[in-house]
């Protein structure tokens, strides 16, 4: 039986793989025996700060062993942790800080010459649920402690962190493996926001097991293994290359190599030197690397296995990707945030039937295509995809009502995504019924850009949609209507979203409209935006 909670995990992937490689980061390599003291030691500063278990430790870094080390060392402990996407501006890091109640924040100041101390601390703290207390690192963020830094840029009221490191000497080792042996498979091991239709934050709750089930499927899938070296593209933050990437490779003995960011030539320079075999990621990768004119400057002969996913996929793009890139074998998968998971391709599948579907529902997950009163619909016919199973999520934090709309009586999970289901038990995503749409990998919902636009003083209101791009997938068109007398630009308006939001939700193109389609009970046409 595969060990259920990260700390038994790690003690297991300690005892057997030893002096393997864990973790290559550029010129650092921790070993599997190396990874678990860090982590361990990670524990104990982490105690020395006062977290206790069941508290919130958030982590807003990109893909380097630092993350790795800080992820794991708070599971240890029994701390549930919230990772916070890279590209967040202030703003959107505070509301999730805010509605977690972090009380430590891992953070990397410098990053793509970002400073998120700094950011955070200068964002206004209006409607953030500020209880008046100036908070003892960030005003408006009372529960928050401590900020440490993995770059150690030593900006003001941030702890280096080899300092952090260093703090655990003041923490006995029998106090941390005490709290790890108290930690269960039903510990909640992570909670990771997503924006929702709402824009409203929702935090996905897993626990220990569901997390670990999740690495277990993804790992039995890609036949991971000892002998295999996966890059690890997709963000640390992101469901899959967390817990389809990390927690994956460490319940396999596989050794992980963070990207710190997607420079294709970069890239293949390190599929070439560290003779990488497993290389996930979202389209647009694969379309570039095929595309690039240094590809065959590069020796990518050991590229294995590859699962293409998390946006619309060209027809031709998974038979590039065996007879141009050289991999073996390529997946498609489904998931989402509440259940990373959901179907992949099986083992010895036509590849021009992995071209079409994103295979049957993994082991563990029941799939249903549902008609709007229930009711399931015939084979190859449409409707919204349901989900039952141990790795759907526990819930989302602190919001009953989000729960119960999202997870019915009989425990489905509604995903608000259509699809179908084929005469093998295979899923074939066609839609959304949610507005939500994908540039390169990363969820954009229309309603948090709305909002943004809205704030400004020349906007009445705005539409959002996503419309197909080649190499990303989708981007966002804003369809805006300005107030009476008043004035702005497409140019001006892309701007002002870009000071607030993370560069994935600015709309690449701002159209100013007289007026927005509406039916009949004045909802906006947005099918009409996208086919117009």
């Amino acid at each position: 039986m595969a060990a259920r909670t990260i700390p038994a995990l790690l003690a297991e992937a300690a005892a057997a793989h030893g002096s393997h490689p864990a973790v290559v980061d550029g010129a650092t390599t921790v070993t599997y025996e190396g990874l678990r003291d860090l982590a361990v030691a990670a524990a104990r500063s982490y105690r020395a700060l006062g977290v206790e278990p069941g508290d919130r430790v958030a982590i807003w870094a990109p893909n380097r062993h630092e993350f790795v080390v800080a992820l794991l060392g708070a599971q240890y402990v029994g701390a549930s942790v919230v990772p916070l996407n890279t590209r967040y501006r202030g703003h959107e890091a505070r509301v999730v800080l805010d509605r977690s109640r972090a009380v430590v924040l891992v953070l990397c100041d410098g990053f793509l010459t970002t400073d998120y101390s700094t950011m955070l601390r200068e964002t206004d703290t209006a409607g953030t649920g500020d209880t008046g207390d100036t908070g003892q690192v960030v005003p408006g963020l009372p529960h928050l402690r401590t900020l440490v830094d993995v770059n150690s840029a030593g900006r003001p009221g941030t702890v280096a962190w080899a300092d952090f490191l260093a703090l655990g000497e003041r923490t006995p080792v029998e106090e941390v493996e005490r709290l790890a042996a108290e930690v269960v498979p039903e510990t909640v091991c992570d909670i990771l926001f997503t924006s929702g239709t709402t824009g409203v934050p929702k935090g996905v709750m897993s626990t220990h097991a569901q997390t670990i089930g999740v690495a277990d499927v993804w790992a039995d899938g890609a036949s991971l293994s000892p002998a295999d070296r996966y890059a690890i593209v997709n963000p640390f933050f992101h469901g899959f290359g967390y817990k389809a990437g990390v927690i994956a490779s460490l319940t396999a003995g596989t050794t992980i190599y963070p990207v710190l960011t997607f420079d294709p030539v970069a890239l293949m320079q390190l599929v070439q030197d560290a003779r990488i075999t497993v290389l996930p990621g979202a389209p647009t990768i694969f379309i570039t690397l095929i595309n690039h004119p240094r590809r065959t400057d590069f020796d990518l002969s050991s590229l294995r296995f590859s699962i293409a996913g998390a946006a619309s996929v060209p027809e031709t793009l998974f038979e590039q990707m065996r007879d141009v890139l050289g991999f073996d074998t390529v997946y498609q998968a489904y998931g989402l945030t509440e259940c990373v998971v959901a179907t992949t391709s099986r083992h010895g599948e036509d590849p021009r039937h992995i071209a079409e579907t994103t295979g049957p529902p993994v082991p563990g997950i029941e799939a249903r295509i549902v008609a709007g009163d229930g009711s399931d619909v015939p084979v190859g016919s449409d409707g919204e995809i349901w989900l039952r199973g141990a790795n759907v999520m526990l819930g989302y934090f602190e919001d009953p009502e989000a729960t119960a709309a999202a997870i019915d009586a009989d425990g489905w999970f509604h995903t608000g995504d259509v699809g179908r289901l084929d005469e093998h038990g295979c899923v074939k995503i066609t839609d959304r019924i949610k507005d939500m749409f994908i540039v390169g990998g990363f969820n954009v919902y229309p309603a948090e850009v709305e909002n943004v636009l809205a704030a400004h003083p020349a906007v009445v209101e705005s539409a959002v949609v996503g419309v197909p791009d080649e190499r990303l997938g989708s981007v966002g068109a804003a369809h805006v209507v300005l107030r009476p007398g008043s004035s702005a630009t497409p140019e001006e308006l892309v701007a002002w979203v870009r000071e607030r939001l993370a560069n994935f939700k600015v709309p690449r193109d701002v159209v100013i409209e007289e007026a927005l389609p509406r039916n009949a009970s004045g909802k906006v046409l947005k099918t009409d935006l996208r086919d117009g």
